[in-house]
């Protein structure tokens, strides 16, 4: 469940510049209860130059990510659409409801004893995406587009290996590009 502050007075559209407080979301799910934030720019927008996804949390949820497990408790938090057409599992994680219908992800576990989880983000690189793309603005903004970056090297692995448009060829790197906002549909 999420709260928003309900102070937040503005009148789109109407050519004054609004004085409204910007909204403070408050996060209550399985993994997080009252953490807060303020996105300081508009969704979608205000994106650190060097950080160029090929792919909206939304389009990511659509396509299937992450065995259709991730983010089921905690949709509140976000737009209502981006669940819309979302491939999510009913129950335990389904690797089937994938893109490429293959597991392409570490446990959660892994990734906190690597030192990769931020306080503020306890399901990882994902939910640091939603949430910058919502417009939170953090500290650790430049490791993640840093981490994401890195990335890059299965796109390039997945040129050198495969005929351009085989989707079928090498198809844990194509999901886990997909998990990372990387569109591998297009090499």
């Amino acid at each position: 469940m999420v709260s928003v502050d309900a102070s937040r007075k503005s009148r789109p559209g109407n050519g004054r510049v609004s004085t409204a407080r910007p909204r403070t979301v408050v996060v209550r799910d399985r993994m997080q209860d009252g953490y807060r934030y303020v996105p300081t720019e508009a969704a979608g927008r205000g994106f650190d130059p060097a950080f160029t996804p090929e792919l909206t949390p939304k389009e990511m949820l659509e396509l299937g990510v992450f065995c259709g497990k991730y983010m089921t408790d905690c949709r509140d938090e976000f737009p209502a659409a981006w669940f819309a057409d979302a491939k999510l599992a009913d129950g335990r994680a389904d690797c089937r409801l994938n893109l490429f219908g293959i597991k392409a992800s570490q446990p959660l576990s892994v990734w906190r004893a690597k030192g990769w989880i931020h306080p503020d983000d306890p399901r990882g690189w994902f939910q640091w995406y939603c949430r910058y793309y919502l417009g939170r603005r953090m500290d650790d903004d430049a490791r993640q587009i840093g981490r994401w970056k890195a990335i890059r090297r299965h796109v390039r692995q997945v040129e050198a290996n495969c005929e351009k448009g085989d989707i079928f060829c090498r198809r844990r790197q194509r999901q886990a590009l997909l998990h990372w906002a990387y569109d591998s549909r297009r090499i």
